[in-house]
């Protein structure tokens, strides 16, 4: 507690003063952690002074709160680039990070207990943020985000917050920023030595050397490649919902099978199956092996039956056989950024709508994935695969210009491999018109990618097509060759 205060006040974020009339002024409490590395050991004890934010009023205590943190995506593209070019990725950390943020509005907050000044009628007047206020993280994002324009860094215009600076020479250094955790990499050990010590002379810093363990994700980098998986947070899970000693089965489904909406069963404790699939849904990070099982769970949150309860169960036994399992990334392997899009056909038996699947992948390894339930009724199967294609597509324009900010490489045109002739025609031309002229304006925006040849569509056989596991429960074969595709394994096998 006297090294928050003592960071609060050496930052200068209050003053002492009498609240004016006619203001409210916000209570603060006290926050106690303890906080943990990966291998579960205690790393240190954290106390943290809280602002009671949700006292304030949206008009007069904060405006505008929004403050944007890197996808997933960006964070494997950037690690995938890391190992292609055999470069390490290192990690900092701001201490006491939202302190440092300017704030534009007039705070009042009480005095924090235990540390009250003589007169405790006196509150304190905040010139910088504290935790917990609404406006604290766009606060903080405002100011780093000034410090990197000031230091020469240009900002990725779609994603705000990949940042890239590059010398004439080809030297580069290439930051994500993800609230107060900083992940930087690139090639030259110049470049990231000036670029810490000019954070340590503007925020105080943590530097944790190479990137370890990152929001609750383990990361192995050795000479030969990097490796991410959540083997701490995987065996937590189970320990948590009581599956630790449970017995392990081959995939997280069973083939074939199909879960629709059990109006007339026994109604599960909801509470705890959302506890379980928001859990594993954090799992997804580095697991696109559990993509479609969980966000198929996920549909029934509303009135979980025994029958949902079941299948979450199935996937937490699933779990249990691969805890560490994980992506692995190897160095200098292909650079060439390919898509699977995949689609079944009205797959959900409670209201028809199809699941759109897509991987994309930098040479042969994944780097973002998604299962989801399309929004419209889809009345072909070519339909559900074109508006399969056109959402995979979006994606894979946004990888290729993130891409493009990390690499300056050329825009080649990306390829989508899909199992469906039909909708590549209809991708080329305005054919079958009859059947078509009703899909949506926003999904003939692939036709115009296509024209343009940013985005080629290339027939594979449903045998190849690797974004299968991301549309429907397959037998363990499939399942099992399209997870080793993916570029999945254990940790076992990389030490």
């Amino acid at each position: 507690m006297d090294a928050e205060i003592s960071a609060i006040e050496s930052n200068d974020t209050w003053e002492l003063t009498a609240l004016p009339a006619g203001v409210k002024k916000i209570g603060v409490k006290w926050i106690y952690k303890t906080k943990y590395n990966e291998q579960g050991k205690i790393e240190k004890y954290k106390a943290r002074l809280v602002a009671k934010g949700y006292s304030q009023q949206q008009g007069i205590d904060y405006n505008e709160v929004f403050a944007p943190v890197a996808r997933w995506d960006t964070i494997r593209t950037i690690l995938a680039i890391a190992a292609l070019k055999n470069w390490y990725v290192f990690q900092l950390d701001v201490k006491s990070a939202f302190l440092h943020g300017e704030l534009n509005e007039e705070v009042y907050v009480d005095q924090p207990l235990g540390y009250q000044k003589e007169n405790r009628q006196l509150v304190y007047r905040l010139k910088k943020s504290l935790y917990g206020l609404k406006q604290a993280p766009r606060a903080w994002y405002s100011k780093i985000e000034a410090y990197f324009n000031h230091e020469g860094f240009e900002k990725c215009p779609h994603e705000h917050t990949l940042l890239v600076k590059s010398e004439t020479d080809g030297r580069i250094i290439v930051v994500s920023l993800y609230v107060d955790d900083l992940i930087f990499t690139g090639n030259d050990e110049k470049l990231f030595a000036e670029f810490k010590s000019s954070m340590e002379r503007n925020f105080a810093m943590t530097d944790l050397g190479k990137m370890r363990y990152f929001l609750g994700v383990e990361i192995k980098q050795d000479g030969n490649g990097i490796f991410l998986y959540q083997q701490k947070y995987a065996v937590e899970i189970l320990q948590r919902f009581g599956m630790s000693d449970c017995n392990s089965v081959n995939n997280p489904i069973v083939p074939g099978s199909k879960l629709q909406k059990d109006e007339t069963g026994q109604a599960s404790n909801s509470t705890l199956y959302k506890q379980m699939v928001g859990c594993l849904m954090y799992l997804l990070a580095t697991r696109p092996d559990l993509a479609f099982s969980v966000c198929l769970v996920a549909r029934y949150m509303e009135r979980p039956t025994e029958i949902h309860m079941a299948a979450v169960k199935r996937i937490l036994r699933y779990l249990k056989g691969t805890t560490s399992y994980g992506l692995w990334y190897e160095r200098g392997k292909g650079d060439e950024l390919v898509g699977w899009s995949n689609s079944d056909y009205a797959g959900d038996i409670d209201d028809r709508r199809s699941t759109s699947g897509y991987v994309f992948m930098i040479g042969t390894k994944a780097v973002s994935w998604s299962s989801k339930k399309q929004p419209i009724v889809t009345l072909s199967t070519a339909e559900a695969e074109f508006i399969a294609a056109a959402g995979s597509a979006c994606q894979g324009v946004w990888l290729s210009r993130i891409l493009t900010a990390i690499d300056a490489r050329k825009g080649n045109s990306i390829t989508i491999y899909c199992d469906n002739s039909s909708s590549i025609k209809l991708s080329k031309n305005p054919v079958m018109h009859g059947r078509s002229k009703h899909i949506d304006v926003r999904f003939h925006f692939l036709r115009d990618l296509t024209k343009e040849g940013i985005i080629q569509l290339v027939h594979c056989s449903s045998f190849e097509q690797v974004a299968d596991i991301m549309t429907k429960p397959l037998s363990f074969d499939s399942f099992s060759r399209n997870r080793d595709k993916l570029g999945l394994c254990t940790l076992e096998l990389i030490n």
